[in-house]
Parts: C-alpha cells; sequence; structure tokens
C-alpha cells in the first residue's frame, strides 16, 4: 500500500469509502484500519479488531476529534464519527475526493463570470440595493428598492444568466429570489439535480464546481452560494448577500473557502 506524508507523519493511504464510518459499521478492514491508526497516534491503546464499538472505537475517535484540527486548522466536531473532515485529517487530506474543475462549459463559465463580482458592495451598505445588486435583483423581477429583498439567490441565478448567454443557451437556473423556493422548485426544473445533505456527507465527489449550496436558517429564510471547488470536505464558494464570516443577508459579494460540507443543511443543486 502506498505511503502518503500527513500533518501527522507517514501514514498508509486508505481512501476515503463513500460514507460516515460509525458505531456499528459492517466493514471491519474499515474499520481495524482506524483502529490501526488511532493506537499509532495514542489514541489507545484499544483492540485492533475491527469491531467499531462504543467502548473503545468510538471513545478513541472523539479523542482524536478533541486532540487534532481539520485540514485548515479547525477544530473537529467531536461525534465519535468518521466523515470527510475526520478522515481526512486521520489519513491526510489526498485520501478524501477533491473537485476543482466544472463538469460543463455553463458551470465554467458561471464560476468565471462570478469571480468578476467578487468585491461588490451594497451602496449604502446593509440596505440590500446599489448598482450591481439592482441588476441581480432586476434578473429575477425585483426592481424596487426595498431592504427585504435578500439577494443570495438573485445573485446565482444573474451569475447563471450571464453564463448561458454568454454561451448561447438557455439559463436552466430557477427563476427566483428564494433560497427554499429555489430548493422546492428544482425538484422539477429541467436540466437540475438535487443532492441531499446526507448524501454530500457520505460523498463528498459528488458535490461539484458550479452546484449551489443551500442553507434552511429556518422561519421561511436561508442562504445560498456557488461552489467553485471541494477540497478534503471543505467547500470553496462565491457567495452573494453575505460577510467575510459567511453570514446571511451581508454586503457583499465573497469568497470563502471554509465551509463545511455537512453545515449544508439542505443540499446541493446541480445545474449542467
Amino acid at each position: 500500500m502506498t505511503l502518503i506524508n500527513t500533518p501527522l507523519g507517514p501514514v498508509s493511504a486508505v481512501s476515503y469509502p463513500g460514507r460516515i464510518v460509525k458505531l456499528g459499521d459492517a466493514d471491519p478492514d474499515i474499520v481495524k484500519k482506524i483502529e490501526q491508526r488511532l493506537n499509532a497516534l495514542g489514541c489507545g491503546p484499544i483492540a485492533e479488531d475491527g469491531v467499531f464499538d462504543k467502548a473503545e472505537t468510538e471513545r478513541a475517535v472523539k479523542l482524536f476529534q478533541a486532540r487534532f484540527t481539520d485540514d485548515q486548522g479547525n477544530p473537529l466536531k467531536i461525534d465519535g464519527q468518521l466523515g470527510p473532515l475526520t478522515w481526512g485529517a486521520m489519513f491526510g487530506k489526498s485520501t478524501v475526493p477533491s473537485t476543482l474543475q466544472a463538469p460543463s462549459p455553463l458551470t465554467k463559465a458561471v464560476i468565471a463570470f462570478a469571480n468578476t463580482q467578487i468585491g461588490v458592495l451594497e451602496d449604502p451598505l446593509g440596505s440590500n440595493t446599489g448598482p450591481e445588486v439592482d441588476k441581480y435583483l432586476a434578473s429575477v423581477g425585483l426592481v424596487h428598492h426595498d431592504p427585504k429583498n435578500f439577494w443570495c439567490v438573485a445573485f446565482t441565478y444573474f451569475c447563471y444568466q450571464q453564463a448561458a448567454r454568454q454561451l448561447g443557451l438557455p439559463n436552466p437556473h430557477v427563476k427566483t429570489a428564494g433560497v427554499l423556493a429555489h430548493w422546492n422548485k428544482a425538484k422539477n426544473q429541467p436540466g437540475a439535480s438535487r443532492i441531499t445533505k446526507t448524501d454530500a456527507v457520505n460523498n463528498p465527489g459528488l458535490v461539484t464546481p458550479g452546484s449551489l449550496f443551500i442553507i434552511d436558517n429556518g422561519g421561511g429564510f436561508g442562504h445560498s452560494g456557488i461552489v467553485t471547488g471541494v477540497v478534503s470536505g471543505l467547500l470553496e464558494t462565491i457567495e452573494g448577500n453575505t460577510n467575510p464570516g459567511g453570514s446571511a443577508n451581508g454586503i457583499g459579494v465573497f469568497k470563502r473557502n471554509s465551509r463545511k460540507i455537512n453545515s449544508i443543511n439542505k443540499g446541493f443543486i446541480e445545474y449542467i
């Protein structure tokens, strides 16, 4: 088996199995490799018997999560489960699928246009309006200067609209400014497919550049943005109506690289 170098030292390359490995996992070979790695990193001693039990293996995984960080230096969630971030921290980020290539000319053009919008700000700040912001809103039929017009999805629609026009293609993006309306309507939209949070966490390779993440914040509100890359369970994104910290209803268009796939509580919409 190939040895790879990681921040925690050399380790045999063990590819992420495309699912969360947790209590009661039925694959003893995978579990045994996890147990061996945990012992090697001083999170044992535990039996290397291929049984993911609560008393030893789950406890040792939680100890690992408490001691170490993800690829970006962020704390790991201490839940005793090996999703893509914990797996990448344990076995190296190269063992978790990463996707940086847009799958179609349209999604490639969407990302290229979105990059030209980074740095657009509301005018005045906090008003949900401004010369560029008004163009985003007008593209989905919202033409009045209303501070209640959140515009994160209007931004993604406008990016798709500009890219589709450039390529002489119809725009497949649902015409809406509503985050949850977008998620609901995409189910029946030609050219669209939805990826649930569970499927994305289990297999990060399903999320491709150009897809749109959907977060449900409750009360009918949410937030969305364009995925530009997936690296070891972390999303690279360009988002409108946000702040550098990633909040909803923020002041501009920003590029981010620290959203965790498991923080996207609704899922992803992919247009090809």
